[in-house]
């Protein structure tokens, strides 16, 4: 499947191309209210932002720089130090220091989302300036439920088209775990764009004898490839 944001990026690239065939020459310019304006064509571009929210989506920021990902800025946000330290983003924003010290939110969305608001600020500048987010997260837990939503407001904020992947639990994972998922994600959805859901059950129909471990490996990866 074609990424959405290579996609977006290649259309961008094409478009440029073609302003520059067909820009005229600056001889032709038929006032000096022309000349500004071709100058301030130049200068725009698509400015492309991913948050990788909580465990889920941090893996999912992982697996994009893994795979060569171009022409959008990554970031990461947890508030379990330890799991950060084992992403290899471009950005990493450590929210809820105050909360959480580091050690996560303990499967508890309003600790992921005072966590969030705790770095407010230091999230909304990564995202000024930019034209579409993509926010990922893995819906159930404490932190991505709990941040996804807030993100994706400040992205709305911004000005940015807001775009939510997210994946559903396991039913395996338990009934209060998909109860909290759903709610996050119907949080999530009353702030984005568009919102793409994978559920993680329909994984393990296509592939029923796949382990747990393997099936969780699987949902990452198809995050990163709805990304």
């Amino acid at each position: 499947m074609k990424s959405i944001i290579q996609e977006a990026i290649a259309r961008h690239q094409e478009n440029q191309s073609l302003v520059e065939e067909k820009k005229p020459a600056p001889t032709t310019y038929g006032s000096a209210d022309d000349a500004e304006l071709a100058k301030l064509a130049e200068t725009l571009k698509v400015n492309i932002r991913i948050v990788g929210c909580g465990g889920g989506g941090s893996n999912t920021i992982n697996r994009c720089v893994e795979d060569g990902i171009q022409g959008a800025e990554m970031c990461a946000i947890n508030t379990d130090a330890k799991h950060l330290l084992t992403i290899h983003a471009p950005r990493k924003i450590l929210i809820g220091r105050r909360a959480t010290k580091g050690l996560g939110a303990g499967a508890r969305p309003e600790i992921g989302e005072e966590a969030a608001r705790e770095n407010e600020e230091e999230l909304r500048a990564f995202l000024n300036g930019a034209h579409i987010v993509f926010i990922t997260a893995g819906m159930g837990g404490g932190t991505g439920t709990g941040s996804a939503h807030l993100v994706a407001r400040l992205a709305k904020e911004a000005g940015a088209l807001t775009m939510g992947v997210v994946t559903l639990p396991f039913a395996g994972e338990g009934a209060a775990r998909m109860e909290q998922a759903r709610d996050g994600l119907e949080r999530l959805r009353r702030v984005c764009d568009t919102t793409i859901v994978i559920q993680n059950d329909k994984l393990l129909e296509l592939v029923p004898r796949m382990p747990l471990d393997a099936a969780f490996k699987l949902a990452d990866a198809c995050l990163m490839t709805a990304i």
